[in-house]
């Protein structure tokens, strides 16, 4: 930590800068008096001047004291905070945190939050955590805090208050659109440990993976749970990759979930003004998933990482999107570190995707946009042949109790009850059962297409030297 420097310190550095010619603007001799031009690359002379003689009416005036050292503190985060919402100022606690979050592990309530006119807004709830298990949903704005107006408070402010010791308590009010008032909800930190990767299996060989953060083990996960399923005897015939409320992560594991559904091409790129911050990342010839159908959802809590991967796969034909637009992070932050415990986050650069649209602002069009709702079967009963009394045996049938079974389990949706409580989830799965009814290898592993694949190539390779 820099030790805090007198006023007359600040004083002297504006009086050195201010005899250094090459360091300010010298005004055209047309100009009139009085009048300072802005030329690049040159400090303004006036609004140093400005900040001095604020700092010292605030040292002096303001209604309570303030340490010179606390005032520049708040400069500098004034000074961040001012550019865009996503740049900031990491003490040692807020340096702390992001660690801990790219490590996914933390305490807390478990929502990923911004600002939005002086309030909080929660972009999206984390799986299995206080938060989501209470209802708060995103797009929420947290309007009190145990009861304090958030209005005035920093972002960073806030989150400090949201964390705590697992155990205690804290109160939220909210503002939820649609409702005409506040919301209430206590909630009970806890520490957060947010699993990056959930898979589950679906009916009609469908693998579901969730990702709810991008984190350095994700990639791998996601891997290791599609090798598990290709290695199987049963068939996979479709992926459903859930990036819904996706606050975003780490960059690299984004890239490496593209990397395991394509096998060549550009992922996405990033342009700033600085050297290094025009990056491109590339697909790898290790693919775990290179020819399954895959159906990307995603939604308005979906952002930064998650609109990479939805992108690039949209650009690369690679999945059909489905569900809603999503939020439109489309910036880069780099963590620029100060001293061993103290940073600054940066926007540096904009990403891009593969076929250069930029997501800022706009987000990821979904190719099939449904929206979230449950599932809700028309109550009607057909009477069918089966149910006719003295109706002809089906010859194929055993008996009559396997042909009821049959009739009970027409109107299922799948092995669990996910799909009923998600619509969104349903129109994926119906989407990739389509695509697995019209494939020519429904039904086969992926050992099974490999072998048959290989007798394909060996008869061909006959038939040219029979020719030959």
């Amino acid at each position: 930590m820099f030790a805090a420097p007198s006023l007359n310190l600040i004083r002297s550095v504006i009086v050195a800068l201010a005899l250094a010619p090459a360091a300010f603007a010298e005004p055209p001799a047309q100009q009139e008096i009085g009048q300072e031009v802005a030329v690049p690359g040159k400090l303004p002379l006036r609004e140093l001047r400005n900040f001095t003689e604020i700092f010292e009416r605030i040292r002096t005036s303001y209604v309570e004291e303030v340490d010179d050292k606390t005032l520049l503190e708040y400069a500098i985060q004034g000074m961040l905070t001012s550019l865009d919402p996503h740049s900031a100022y990491l003490q040692p606690e807020a340096f702390s945190d992001l660690q801990e979050n790219t490590s996914g592990k933390f305490g807390g309530l478990g929502i990923e939050v911004g600002m939005e006119d002086g309030l909080i807004r929660v972009v999206t709830p984390i799986d299995d955590t206080p938060a989501q298990r209470a209802g708060i949903k995103s797009g929420d704005l947290i309007v009190t805090l145990d009861g304090e107006a958030v209005m005035g408070m920093t972002l960073s402010d806030a989150v400090d208050r949201m964390r705590g010791e697992p155990g205690s308590e804290i109160t939220l009010e909210v503002r939820r659109k649609n409702e005409k008032e506040l919301l209430t909800f206590t909630l009970e930190r806890a520490e957060i440990k947010v699993a990056s990767v959930r898979t589950e299996t679906l009916s009609g060989g469908i693998g579901y993976v969730r990702i709810t953060q991008f984190q350095e083990k994700t990639g791998p996960e996601l891997n290791k749970a599609i090798e598990k399923w290709t290695s199987a005897d049963q068939p996979l015939n479709g992926i459903i990759l859930d990036m819904r409320n996706n606050p975003g992560g780490v960059l690299d594991a984004a890239v490496e979930v593209v990397d395991a559904f394509i096998s060549e091409g550009l992922i996405v790129y990033t342009k700033g003004r600085a050297v290094n911050s025009e990056l491109r990342f590339s697909a790898t010839e290790h693919t775990v998933a290179a020819d399954i159908p895959v159906v990307v959802l995603i939604n308005g809590g979906s952002a930064s990482a998650s609109e990479i991967v939805a992108g690039a796969l949209q650009d690369h034909k690679r999945a059909v999107i489905v569900g809603t637009r999503s939020f439109g992070k489309g910036s880069v932050q780099s963590v620029l570190p100060i001293t061993n415990d103290e940073a600054i986050k940066l926007t540096t650069a904009r990403y891009f995707t593969p076929d250069g649209r930029s997501i800022q602002a706009h987000g990821i069009e979904p190719d099939i946009r449904v929206e979230q709702s449950e599932v809700t079967p028309y109550e009607n009963r057909f009477y069918k042949e089966s149910d006719l009394p003295g109706h002809l045996k089906n010859p194929e049938d055993d008996s009559e109790e396997s042909q009821a079974q049959a009739d009970n389990n027409e109107d299922t949706i799948g092995p669990n009850e996910l799909l009923k409580k998600d619509f969104q989830l349903y129109e994926a799965h119906t989407l990739l059962r389509g695509v697995t009814i019209l494939s020519p290898t429904s039904g086969k592993t992926s050992a099974q297409n490999s072998a048959a694949d290989n007798d394909e190539n060996d008869t061909l390779a006959k038939a040219k030297s029979q020719q030959k």
